[in-house]
């Protein structure tokens, strides 16, 4: 039967259905096969979507419309006139200056709008008519403009980082709950630290495509420019200050500064200086941007939510599981395994767009790369560098339509002229394939036996202080030892969380029990859990039901209680506190 429903998704797709669509009739779809209970199975699904919107990750995915409407006020103003102009009098001396000039600007726009179409609409008609009228050859020019429209979606903040970082970090949080009976578990990955790890890749891959065009341009004989000081000191002091935009960016979240923060004051920065120190924007063109630019965000936002609730789908199926046995069996070493995922992510970027293949293909392949001993860092790099190439792969490429749509010229025609900036990038691709050490990370957050100590000092004095035992409206006596032996996860941090509540409450009264405020949590809980019995409490056979006041077992579970109540003041929800959590055995003091 998952045959079946592959084969008629992948035809739905073919037809034309929305990629969003088909992720949510698929997720529809498992949550009423699955073996798990009815509502259990669909509403952790749907937990995860919300938790996108409303957890920790929505700190990250909240940069998302932040720097694409960046990308779209300076797409707008004169940003490619003046960054170009800088380039070509620094660079202009150089063999081949100007295509080396087009690969630099290329990459820095792609930085901001995240999308290669974009870049090659904006810049491509700036920069075509100069390389022919330098003489370089027509083809050459063609296929420098199409191959370089996609190069900068390694470096920060280039949407996809974020994306990836999200979708990576919540897949292999979802394989670890699973495997420890949905017990929150630390996964070593950060987002903080990725979005660094694709810059010495990403200078790797421009260093081969600017090698492969200052060699034609020396065997064309393209004229050079002698480097005039003033002109170069002119035109960097008019691009200043969008030039030094991506290196403060870094520098903010390198001294600690939160993405997000970093994100929106990008925004302000770029909008207060192409529309006032620049003149650039009106506010006739305000709206007009707005509306294109949150669009996107939409479109890329849809296909994340849906994507979840996918994801939520495949995992429950066991489908990474079944997946990683076949990989388990088919190669034989991690370097086979990434040649096969090299031509797999390639083919991928040929027929989606990046951030429907991050989506649906992550949650595949990520637990088969652990297993194979793959970096995590290493494989997102390895990941983005593909659908890269992607955008420039025949026969369907996206930079290949847009390129020959915006020049006028026959799709056969701009394949030819790609061919030879397709194989640099495939060149690129194995160097940082096969040399893991050119993908640096972030640094962690230093932590040592201080800050543990600090957190168990914590955890203890919320154990001592909390309200150890609550009578609830039908009498019974619920004690916070209980909350540990209660199975289900949402139940169990429920209870945990009404004597949270609750001790806050008697705090605001001063330590007076039966305050309004602690009447309303009580029936909030009962309003929450009731609706079948005692089997909603989730307990176990032999720690449950008709027993909860066993004393015999007050012990043990007391000391799980104070276990739970440890983990959870330790904070660990996310993908990016998990890595700082995980921290490094080696700095401790």
């Amino acid at each position: 039967m998952g045959f079946v429903i592959a084969i008629a998704a992948l035809a739905a797709l073919a037809l034309g259905a929305p990629i969003f669509a088909v992720f949510l009739a698929v997720a529809a779809y498992g949550a009423t096969v699955t073996s798990r209970v009815g509502f259990e199975d669909f509403s952790a699904q749907m937990q995860d979507v919300v938790a996108l919107g409303t957890g920790e990750p929505a700190t990250i995915l909240s940069t998302i419309p932040l720097f694409i409407f960046a990308g779209f006020l300076m797409a707008e103003s004169k940003t490619a006139d003046r960054v170009v102009r800088a380039a070509q009098a620094g660079l202009g001396w150089l063999p081949g200056g100007l295509a080396v000039v087009t690969i630099f600007a290329c990459a820095i726009f792609t930085t901001f709008t995240g999308a290669s179409g974009v870049t090659i609409v904006a810049l491509g008609g700036l920069l075509m008519p100069s390389l022919l009228k330098e003489r370089y050859p027509e083809r050459f020019s063609l296929g420098l403009v199409a191959g370089t429209g996609s190069v900068g979606l390694l470096f920060p903040p280039a949407v996809p980082l974020f994306v990836y970082g999200t979708v990576y970090g919540f897949t292999m949080q979802a394989m670890a709950a699973t495997e420890s009976a949905g017990d929150m578990k630390l996964i070593d990955f950060s987002t903080d630290r990725f979005i660094f790890a694709g810059i010495v890749p990403g200078l790797v891959l421009l260093g081969v495509l600017m090698i492969f065009a200052i060699v034609v341009a020396v065997k064309r004989k393209v004229p050079r420019h002698p480097f005039a000081a003033a002109e170069f000191a002119r035109a960097v002091a008019v691009a200043l200050p969008e030039l030094i935009i991506p290196f403060g960016i870094i520098l903010l979240i390198i001294n600690g500064v939160k993405i997000p923060e970093a994100a929106a004051l990008t925004v302000v920065y770029v909008l207060v200086i192409e529309s006032l120190v620049y003149r650039d924007l009106s506010l006739r063109s305000m709206w007009r941007l707005i509306r294109d630019s949150m669009a996107l965000v939409g479109a890329i936002f849809i296909i994340i939510f849906s994507a979840q609730a996918f994801t939520g789908f495949l995992v429950t199926a066991e489908v990474p599981q079944k997946l990683v046995g076949w990989i388990v069996e088919t190669f034989d070493s991690k370097w086979s395994f990434l040649i096969g995922l090299n031509v797999l992510l390639l083919v991928v970027g040929m027929l989606m767009d990046i951030f429907s293949a991050i989506v649906v293909v992550v949650p595949l392949i990520a637990p088969a790369a652990k297993l194979m001993g793959i970096d995590p860092y290493h494989l997102g790099v390895i990941f983005l560098l593909n659908l890269e190439i992607g955008y420039l792969t025949p026969p369907v490429g996206l930079n290949l339509f847009i390129t020959g749509f915006t020049f006028k010229k026959p799709i056969m025609e701009v394949v030819r002229s790609s061919l030879p900036f397709l194989a640099c990038m495939v060149v690129a691709l194995a160097l940082v394939t096969y040399i893991p050490a050119l993908t640096i990370p972030g640094p962690k957050e230093r932590r040592g036996r201080v800050v543990e100590y600090a957190r168990q000092v914590k955890a203890t004095y919320q154990q001592v202080t909390a309200v150890q035992e609550l009578t609830l409206p039908d009498g019974k006596t619920l004690r916070l030892s209980e909350c540990a032996a209660i199975t289900d996860v949402m139940n169990r941090e429920s209870c945990k969380g009404l004597f949270l509540d609750v001790t806050k409450c008697r705090q605001a009264a001063g330590g007076a029990a039966g305050s309004p405020c602690e009447a309303q949590a009580i029936k909030t809980y009962v309003e929450t859990s009731a609706g079948g019995g005692e089997d909603d409490w989730g307990l176990d056979e032999e720690g449950g039901g008709d027993d909860w006041g066993d004393e015999e077992e007050d012990e043990a579970e007391e000391d799980e209680g104070d276990e739970a109540e440890e983990d959870e003041a330790a904070g660990e929800t996310t993908e990016g506190a998990a890595a700082e959590e995980a921290g490094d055995p080696d700095e401790s003091p």
